[in-house]
């Protein structure tokens, strides 16, 4: 289960967190103070300039900090076996070799990009649809975690509504 579902759903969910907020944050800040006007003022587009690597970022470093996560659960659930369960790190290797394939981990880490890219343009859009204010920017920075998190979630559910009908 940490390999297939929650190491990659805990790890997006809480960059979803951290990360469309400060993108929102980033962006709508550039947007009130009419940054983003002037770079279109000045040729450059928005989108380019500052969606793309933002995304980008993300789809690289989601995967990254997956596998991470994954690591670190089957790390706690060795130590808590031999500690609770008096099952040594030896058997709990065994056992995990036994009863784990590869996959599981593919699984896990296809969905990686998709949520960062769920994220990553939430999180960017929300930032360009700020207003003018500061209450703007803080509603719309609330709004976009929470958009965030709930695409990630809806996505976690289609991916394993479509890995049972290909049997993965």
């Amino acid at each position: 289960s940490i390999l297939r579902e929650l190491g990659i759903l805990l790890t997006a969910i809480i960059v979803a967190g951290r990360t469309a907020s400060a993108f929102t944050a980033a962006i709508g800040s550039m947007k009130m103070r009419e940054e983003i006007d002037a770079m279109r003022t000045l040729g450059i587009d928005p989108g380019h300039a500052l969606i793309v690597p933002r995304v980008l970022a993300l789809v690289l470093m989601l995967p990254i900090l997956g596998l991470i996560a994954n690591v670190a659960g089957i790390f706690g659930g060795a130590l808590m076996s031999w500690i609770e369960l008096g099952i040594s790190p030896a058997m709990f290797a065994t056992r995990l070799a036994e009863g784990t394939d590869v996959d599981h981990v593919i699984v896990g880490l296809v969905k990686a990009p998709v949520f960062a890219v769920l994220i990553g343009v939430i999180g960017c859009r929300a930032g360009l649809r700020v207003g003018n204010t500061a209450e703007s920017l803080g509603r719309m920075t609330s709004s976009s975690v929470v958009a965030a998190i709930f695409a990630v979630i809806v996505a976690d559910a289609l991916f394993s509504v479509f890995f049972q009908q290909i049997g993965m």
